[in-house]
């Protein structure tokens, strides 16, 4: 029998070791390993990296985003409502409730934030699902306080579906991706107002600009250094695509275009293109199928952080050198070079 297979070669290696008494039965396997595609990873990770839980018990976790200011990992407990922070020192705390839905009314699904990030001011933007708004935290990061305010609602006075992941331009805009993930029927919901899935601009004067509505499930969204193009994730099972745009002089998406085909790994392992990271080399970490891939700037598979949990974003730390992610009920964390 010849596997081919690499995550079935690592299962069946932890099988045969544990059989034979080679390793204490007691002993969990890794929870993640890296898969080496290209020689190009090398620059990028070590193919021995150890992937190691940081926090576990939750739903569904999203939106990481590394505080340098504090030194604290921020993430979405998604279906609870509120933010975790995790830090070296204490581990997992509370951070923010809620922080997704405001209303009184009961409601579920996904109903709190999901996409986080930090805009020049210091203040953390959030994508409210519940609420269906991008927010900005009136209070300070380093002392939360459930208090927002509306950077936008709705285009053309129809509501946003539910924001879902976003990305900061040094100017202060803001991009973002309005998938139907929060709300609580999918896309067949009642409430739902608008007739597309869209990606969108805030610009500082809060006017809200709509950059395409071509995209069947726009998710995961970040720029390459300088700021020139932008890569968007589209999760639709029909169409499993990264996306590539320039942006012209107004900051506008043009030339679109497949970054990366991911249908041939879809049909093998059933996970859509998901949240989206790119480092100070243009170096990308794009969950989806498999695990976390890690691809070359030109679109070239280098690798990937191989685990059998569903993957749904990740973050780096201040310096690049640490790469946290969100993976269904946990918090993973690995070094990087």
């Amino acid at each position: 029998m010849f596997i081919k297979d690499p995550l079935k070669i690592f299962a069946l290696t932890v099988f045969l070791m544990l059989f034979s008494g080679s390793i204490p039965a007691q002993q969990h396997s890794p929870v993640a390993f890296i898969e080496r595609l290209h020689p190009g990873l090398d620059a990028v990770i070590d193919t021995h990296a150890v992937v190691s839980v940081i926090a576990d018990g939750f739903e569904w976790v999203e939106g990481p985003l590394w505080v340098e200011s504090e030194k604290m990992l921020l993430f979405s407990d998604v279906m609870k409502n509120r933010i975790c922070r995790w830090t070296a020192q204490k581990g997992v705390s509370p951070y923010l409730e809620p922080s997704g839905y405001t209303a009184a009314v009961p409601r579920g699904k996904e109903l709190g934030s999901n996409g986080l990030a930090i805009n020049p001011q210091g203040q953390l933007v959030l994508c409210q699902h519940g609420d269906r708004r991008v927010a900005v935290m009136e209070a300070p990061v380093a002392d939360p306080q459930p208090t927002f305010v509306t950077a936008a609602g709705s285009y053309n006075n129809k509501k946003f579906n539910s924001p879902n992941d976003l990305a900061i331009k040094s100017n202060g805009d803001i991009y973002f991706t309005d998938p139907p993930y929060g709300l609580e029927k999918g896309p067949d919901d009642p409430e739902r107002e608008l007739p597309f899935f869209g990606v969108y601009r805030i610009a500082k004067d809060g006017k809200v600009t709509l950059l395409t509505d071509s995209l069947s499930r726009p998710n995961g969204i970040a720029f390459f250094p300088g700021e020139k193009q932008v890569l968007i994730a589209n999760s639709d099972p029909q169409k499993p695509h990264w996306y590539l745009y320039d942006l012209n002089s107004n900051g506008l998406l043009a030339n679109g275009r497949i970054f990366f085909d991911g249908s041939a790994i879809f049909q093998k392992e059933h996970r859509t293109p998901d949240g989206i990271k790119i480092n100070d080399k243009g170096v990308v970490f794009a969950p989806g199928p498999g695990g976390v891939w890690i691809f070359s700037r030109e679109g070239r598979p280098l690798g990937r952080i191989r685990t059998p949990l569903i993957t749904s974003n990740c973050a780096f730390s201040g310096n690049y050198k640490t790469l946290f992610i969100t993976a269904a009920h946990c918090v993973l964390k690995v070094a990087l070079k």
